[in-house]
C-alpha cells in the first residue's frame, strides 16, 4: 500500500480523504490545510491526522494528492516532486501553461509519476463507449450547472468546460488548428456562460457550451463519425450508440433501413453498452496507484492536463 497524504481539506479534499482512507491500495497518512482551524475541525470530526506544515506531510508519504485552490497547485507540486514524491493533482493542473510545463519537466528529471484529476475520463458512461469512438468529425457538448458561489473564483472555462476539453482531446487524435469563443459575465467578474469552437487539423470540429447560471444541470456530449452517432450523458451515466451498416439483401420485418438518393441502403442498429456503477474519483486515484506499482503510464498524464489547460487558455483569451 502506498502512503498517501492530501493537501487541502475543502469540499473536494474531504472526499479524497474519505476515499483514500477506504482504498485498499493506499494507506492514508494524513493531510495538510492552510486554514489551521479547518484542519483541526476535520481532524476532530474524521480522525485523519492533521499536519501543521506541508513539508512534514510530504516527508511522511509516497504520494501527494493536491486538492488545494488552483493558484497554489504549482508550489505544492514543486515541493512534492523535489522530494521525490509522486503527485496526483486536481484539474486544472495549474494556473498557467508555463507552470504546467515546468512541473512536467521537473517530474521527468526526478523520475516520479503524475496524474491530473480529470474525473470524467472515469465516468462509466464514457468508459463504456470510448472504444466505439473512432475519428469523430463533429462533437457537441453541453455542461450546464445551477449557480454555486463556490466555483466563481475561476472562469467557467476552467471550472466546467475543461472537463469536456480533456474528453475531446483524448478522442481526437489530431492537433488543434483554431479556437474561437465568446463568453458573458452575468453574475461574476469572469464569464459565467461560454461557447467555444475548436477546429482540428484533421477536419474535426467541436462545439462546446458551458454555463454555471442555468436552471437545471446537464452534462451531455454527442460524437458524430462515419456510420455512427454516440451520445454520452455524464450526469445520468447513460450512453447510446447508433450505428449504420450496409442493409441485408432481405431485411427483417423489424429492421430499420434507410435508402439515399443514389439507392444505397443502410441499416440502423442500436447498441446499448453495459454501464457498471462506480465511484469515478476512487477509480482515478486507484488507477494512479496501479500506474505507480506497475510502472505504467497514468491514464490522465500531466501532458494531458497541460494540453487541456492550453486549449482552455486559448478560449479564455478570446474573451479579452
Amino acid at each position: 500500500m502506498l502512503k498517501a497524504g492530501v493537501l487541502g481539506a475543502g469540499h473536494l479534499g474531504k472526499i479524497h480523504l474519505r476515499l483514500l482512507n477506504q482504498s485498499e491500495k493506499y494507506n492514508l497518512v494524513g493531510f495538510y490545510d492552510a486554514d489551521i482551524e479547518n484542519g483541526k475541525k476535520v481532524e476532530a470530526e474524521f480522525g485523519y491526522k492533521f499536519f501543521h506544515t506541508i513539508e512534514d506531510l510530504i516527508n511522511a508519504v509516497d504520494v501527494v494528492d493536491i486538492v488545494t485552490p488552483t493558484l497554489s497547485h504549482y508550489d505544492c507540486a514543486i515541493q512534492a516532486i523535489e522530494k521525490g514524491k509522486h503527485i496526483f493533482i486536481e484539474k486544472p493542473i495549474t494556473n498557467t501553461v508555463e507552470e504546467a510545463e515546468k512541473i512536467r519537466a521537473l517530474l521527468a528529471e526526478n523520475h516520479v509519476k503524475g496524474q491530473v484529476g480529470h474525473v470524467e475520463r472515469f465516468n462509466p458512461a464514457f468508459t463504456a463507449v470510448k472504444n466505439d469512438i473512432h475519428t469523430p468529425m463533429f462533437i457537441e457538448t453541453h455542461r450546464l450547472a445551477e449557480f454555486n458561489p463556490r466555483g466563481t473564483d475561476v472562469p467557467v472555462v476552467l471550472d466546467l468546460m475543461i472537463h469536456d476539453i480533456d474528453i475531446i482531446l483524448s478522442v481526437v487524435k489530431s492537433k488543434v488548428k483554431h479556437v474561437s469563443a465568446s463568453g458573458v459575465s452575468v453574475i461574476s467578474d469572469t464569464p459565467d456562460i461560454a461557447n467555444a469552437r475548436i477546429e482540428f487539423e484533421n477536419g474535426c470540429v467541436a462545439n462546446l457550451t458551458a454555463s454555471r447560471i442555468s436552471l437545471k444541470n446537464m452534462r451531455k456530449t454527442r460524437f458524430f463519425q462515419k456510420d455512427a452517432y454516440i451520445s454520452v450523458d455524464f450526469l445520468e451515466k447513460k450512453c447510446e450508440v447508433v450505428k449504420m451498416k450496409d442493409a441485408p439483401e432481405q431485411p427483417g420485418d423489424f429492421d430499420m433501413v434507410l435508402q439515399n438518393a443514389e439507392g444505397i441502403k443502410k441499416q440502423i442498429y442500436f447498441d446499448n453498452p453495459n454501464i457498471s456503477s462506480n465511484n469515478a474519483i476512487l477509480d482515478e486515484l486507484e488507477s494512479f496507484a496501479d500506474a505507480i506499482n506497475n510502472n505504467t503510464k497514468p491514464i490522465v498524464t500531466l501532458h494531458d492536463g497541460t494540453e487541456a489547460l492550453r486549449v482552455a487558455t486559448q478560449i479564455i483569451n478570446c474573451f479579452q
